[in-house]
């Protein structure tokens, strides 16, 4: 089995609905997204996925969360914008992104801060 992982950065600001303390204030993140993906074979040249095939597809799903209030945006408006909730949400754009290739997501980690993050898999 081959594991191709790839991690990305970006700056977003949110608040927490319902949340009884500082972070149902408005504030940033400078978040950390790391997509990592399975599969058992290689094709014709050796690779399992291209790593910048991998990347693109990240980075598609992430382009409309950098720079951006999450609180404003249609994936989060019946969701609170938590860290868990986005790696669930892009394990699943991404999965529907990859989903011709023969790869399968193994999971999705989301950082928003150095020393807390969540792992999302299904």
């Amino acid at each position: 089995m081959y594991d191709v992982v790839i991690e990305q950065d970006i700056a977003s600001a949110h608040q927490l609905r319902g949340y009884k303390g500082k972070c149902e204030n408005f504030h940033g993140h400078n978040w950390r997204i790391r997509i990592e993906v399975s599969t058992p074979q290689l094709d014709d040249i050796g690779l399992a996925l291209d790593f910048t095939e991998l990347k693109s597809v990240l980075n598609s799903v992430l382009e409309s969360y950098d720079h951006a209030m999450l609180n404003e945006l249609p994936d989060f408006k019946d969701v609170n914008p938590t860290s868990e909730n986005m790696a669930r949400i892009v394990y699943r754009k991404c999965g529907e992104k990859l989903a011709n290739r023969p790869v399968r997501i193994k999971a999705v980690t989301v950082w928003e801060s150095s020393r807390a993050f969540v792992r999302y898999y299904e």
